[in-house]
């Protein structure tokens, strides 16, 4: 390409035929134009007589019109395009595109495919080859046309990872095999281990020139449910100014469907990168969390999920020995049952009849002796992950349990005699709680003066005692122990679980114990080891964008490897499953630090966003053309033809060249306008305001008329704006009414036109284009934006749009409702409570009524929306999973159609039996 002037051209040589204009000015100058012809008796008396020397007066005028034309069609076959790259920068030889391909960039997605789209038109133009290379999936790079791989850029999308330094030192390796490139780096903002040597290899190669985004990556840590709370932790890249970032609490309600339960503002300080926040929500609340996100962001790095950890826990009591009558403070479990019992469902009973219960934790108190028909069952449940926590008194102390071997059931050796008397320690001190030490699940909980121990069971010393002491007495004593058996583990309170032994289960301190043990340790991740010799299955697994999809046959994972390996292809984010229980593994963890990349000063470093080109050519030739035809309007007009045989003609060519848009409702004669959209099925959007929301309105309502055009008897005319101040809304059976936060408020005469088209049957499709992230709630600004545009709306009750509504099958089958987003959510009119169910029949019998809205957030225009060629405009999904997506919104748009224009017709279909009945066939 070579730039004149700013501008370049891609044909330069073109140019050279601009030296021809003032050879055909001259050979215009020559040929004066045709003289008016006109019959005068006089002209006999001049026949036969001839001027040898005429010439004309002057060069005609409009002459200019025919050189501007010819050098405006010179021009525009040379190529000229606004604001080129010079091709000292372009370079020249194959060009490797290396992208991270990680969730760190999937907020920005869109904006790295454009920037790539831009890239790849550039090396065409300079005919260079281009290869790509994603880190999180290094494969040896293709090196073809840049037009084959613009083709490609809608199936590139980011993973749930980051490169491991497995992938990088695979990239490394192809990159020893390759011959000599340049290189284009698009880093996602993350530093990595093994980013070095990999730009190292690149630069031994060519040139390397890295394009990054100057956004911060923010990110979310596991939520830790802690002190009854749930804590969690956003970490940013960069340390910047302080910042908000709001936290979404996702679950589901009673009813099943998917809502935000909570949120929660967390807060950046100047140069900080990690803020905290924390939620207090009830058991029942807390049991419905599936994920916390972070409002605005993207990724899989802003969504953590939930697993089994934040449930409500059941707690198995079981005791040794009964109350008294009337005695209820004696009883063992009484102080057990206060402290657990707000934050946990107890279960009463025998110990063979809680096990088949599976419940998380079974506390014994004072039982000593275990039958073999207990004991069996209760080590099979502690190995799958159960927790016993157990107290000693008199039973224990008098037993030989655990006194020579360790008993499987206990997790220390006992000893006995000793100071013990009636079989229980005492001396006559009693002795103070030791500060809880770090390691201790009981850290940071603070030791009141007011408790004591007077007397306890002793543990025995041996080599593992100190591993598994948690709390101990003033003088080193142990007071509570624990050893890890299998997935599960057993604790043993040295005292008794009333106020016999120790004044502990009289203080809050015994409240916060039990709760850290039996309610808030399931919050926790478990270790590798306790997850030895168990294969966990996928079961739902998250893409780059933090979207959860169906696992399919993805294979098990091994449980240490669950915690401890990186996630990578073998091991996506998602939740896992193993018999009973659930585990989360999310793509941040607990020590994840996020660290922005740095790059040395040898290498540039650029941003996404590049001066758009703008090809001219389109542009110029249509400046010819109307040059041409002003230059025959003078021509004819001169000669005296132009009202006399041309005027139908020239009427028709200046229509077409000035004519505007038939699909723009507004600045048309109203009566015209009535008459164009009452002659044929015409679809139409809401005017926003904005110019390129409302031309992916218009392009996907055009693509929607196209496939109805095709695959039905409906054959729309073109689709049309309308604006709600001034146009008439009768004549359109559906309006698209795309959401943005800042489009103006309709005036109360809009509104009542409004309502008056919903009741008349008319339908509106309200797209928040959101993905639904607040199911219309006022969470996100088009959320909030759409509860003040329905507010006045004559809108009746909502539901989720159910699998048997009409909607779902009036022309396609269908179970997903997708756009540009996968969103499930998507909202109707609510069926009548007594809505009349048919047996036999799949759907309920609504009557002909039409839901007058329906409600989502999936950016159907955009998965609808074609360019003037029918292909499409916006790159969807990714591969063959991205267009059978753009498929199902197309049917999901059919479906909508067809119901608006048939009614629920096969609803009807119900009453076809009565109807032969009573026609005696």
């Amino acid at each position: 390409m070579s730039v004149f002037g700013g501008i370049g051209f891609t044909a330069p040589w073109l140019l050279l035929a601009l030296l021809a204009l003032p050879i055909l000015w001259l050979i215009l100058r020559a040929v004066p134009p045709a003289p008016i012809r006109r019959r005068f008796p006089g002209v006999a008396l001049l026949l036969g007589l001839a001027d040898d020397e005429s010439t004309t007066d002057r060069t005609p005028w409009w002459l200019l019109l025919r050189m501007l034309a010819v050098a405006a069609i010179i021009v525009g076959l040379a190529g000229p395009v606004l604001n080129p790259q010079a091709e000292a920068e372009q370079g020249s030889g194959p060009l490797l595109m290396v992208l991270d391909g990680s969730w760190a960039g999937a907020s920005g997605w869109d904006r790295k495919l454009t920037a790539l789209d831009a890239q790849l038109t550039r090396a065409g133009r300079a005919e260079r080859t281009v290869g790509i290379l994603t880190l999180t999936d290094p494969q040896v790079p293709t090196f073809q046309s840049a037009d084959v791989w613009r083709s490609r850029l809608p199936g590139l999308s980011p993973a749930p990872w980051q490169p491991s330094p497995a992938e990088i030192a695979r990239a490394t390796e192809i990159m020893a095999d390759l011959p000599g490139f340049d290189t284009m780096w698009f880093s996602d903002g993350l530093d990595y281990p093994g980013r070095d040597d990999l730009r190292a290899a690149l630069q031994s190669k060519g040139a390397v020139e890295v394009h990054q985004s100057a956004s911060n990556v923010i990110g979310i840590a596991p939520a830790v449910y802690q002190d009854g709370a749930i804590d969690l932790t956003l970490r940013r890249a960069i340390p910047g100014p302080e910042r908000e970032a709001v936290v979404q609490a996702h679950g589901r309600d009673p009813a099943g469907n998917a809502r935000i339960l909570a949120t929660a503002n967390a807060s950046f300080e100047a140069g900080a990168t990690e803020a905290t926040t924390s939620l207090s929500l009830p058991a029942e609340l807390r049991a419905r969390l599936t994920s916390f996100d972070i409002a605005g962001q993207r990724s899989a790095g802003a969504r953590t999920l939930v697993d089994d950890g934040l449930r409500r826990r059941e707690v198995a009591l079981i005791s040794g020995r009964g109350a008294q009558e009337g005695l209820q403070l004696l009883s063992p479990l009484h102080y057990i049952e206060q402290a657990l019992a707000p934050n946990a469902d107890l279960i009463d009973g025998t110990l063979t009849d809680v096990l088949p219960a599976n419940p998380d934790v079974i506390v014994l108190a004072d039982v000593a002796t275990l039958s073999p028909a207990e004991a069996e069952p209760l080590q099979e449940w502690i190995d799958a992950g159960g927790m016993l926590i157990r107290f000693a008194g008199p039973r224990i102390a008098a037993s030989d349990v655990s006194r020579i071997d360790e008993d499987p059931l206990m997790p220390v050796r006992l000893r006995a005699g000793g100071r013990s008397v009636g079989g229980a320690m005492s001396w006559g001190e009693p002795k103070a709680l030791a500060p809880f030490r770090n390691g201790s699940p009981f850290f940071g909980l603070p030791v009141p003066d007011d408790v004591t121990v007077s007397a306890q069971v002793v543990a025995q010393p041996d080599p593992t005692l100190a591993d598994r002491v948690i709390a101990s007495l003033s003088d080193g004593t142990p007071l509570v122990t624990r050893k890890a058996v299998g997935q599960g583990q057993i604790v043993l309170f040295h005292v008794t679980a009333t106020a016999e032994w120790s004044t502990l289960p009289l203080s809050g301190l015994f409240v916060q114990m039990m709760e850290r043990l039996a309610v808030s340790s399931g919050a926790s991740t478990p270790e590798a080891g306790s997850l030895e010799g168990t294969t966990w299955t996928p079961l739902r697994v998250m893409d780059g964008f933090g979207t959860l999809s169906e696992a399919g046959n993805l294979p098990g994972v091994a449980g240490p490897e669950l915690i401890s390996a990186p996630a990578g292809p073998a091991l996506p984010p998602g939740i896992y499953g193993s018999e009973e229980r659930r585990l989360a593994r999310n793509v941040l963890t607990a020590e994840t630090k996020l660290t922005t990349a740095a790059w040395p000063a040898d290498v540039p470093l650029r941003g996404l966003a590049l001066p758009p080109e703008q090809p001219l050519a389109g542009a110029l030739l249509s400046l010819a053309i109307l040059l041409l035809v002003a230059d025959v309007l003078a021509s004819l007009a001169l000669s005296g033809l132009l009202l006399r045989r041309s005027t139908g003609s020239l009427a028709l060519a200046l229509g077409l060249v000035i004519a505007p848009q038939i699909g723009d409702a507004q600045g048309t004669d109203p009566e015209s306008f009535a008459v164009r959209s009452a002659s044929e099925v015409t679809l139409a959007h809401v005017l926003t305001g904005n110019s390129d929301v409302d031309e992916v309105a218009r392009a996907g309502l055009t693509g929607l008329s196209d496939t109805l055009y095709f695959r039905t008897t409906v054959e729309p005319a073109l689709p049309t704006g309308v604006d709600l101040e001034q146009d008439e809304l009768a004549f359109f059976p559906i309006l698209y009414w795309p959401v943005t936060p800042d489009q103006p408020q309709p005036s109360t005469e809009a509104y009542g036109k409004l309502n008056d088209y919903l009741r008349s049957g008319g339908l509106i499709l309200f797209d928040t284009r959101d993905a639904d992230i607040a199911s219309y709630g006022a969470a996100s600004p088009n959320g909030r934006k759409l509860q003040e545009l329905a507010a006045p709306l004559d809108i009746p009750p909502l539901e989720p749009l159910p699998g048997d509504h009409v909607l779902t099958r009036t022309f396609y089958l269908l179970q997903d409702y997708p756009g540009r987003y996968t969103s499930r959510d998507v909202w109707v009119e609510a069926a009548p409570p007594d809505a009349e169910r048919i047996e036999g029949m799949p759907f309920r019998n609504l009557n002909d009524g039409v839901t007058p809205v329906v409600i989502g957030g999936n950016d159907w225009a955009a998965a609808w929306a074609v360019r003037r060629d029918g292909a499409p405009l916006l790159p969807i999904g990714r591969g063959y999973a991205g267009e059978r997506q753009r498929e199902l919104a197309y049917r999901f748009g059919v479906n909508l159609v067809m119901h608006v224009l048939t009614g629920n017709y096969k609803s009807d279909q119900v009453h076809v039996p009565a109807l032969l009945d009573r026609l005696g066939q």
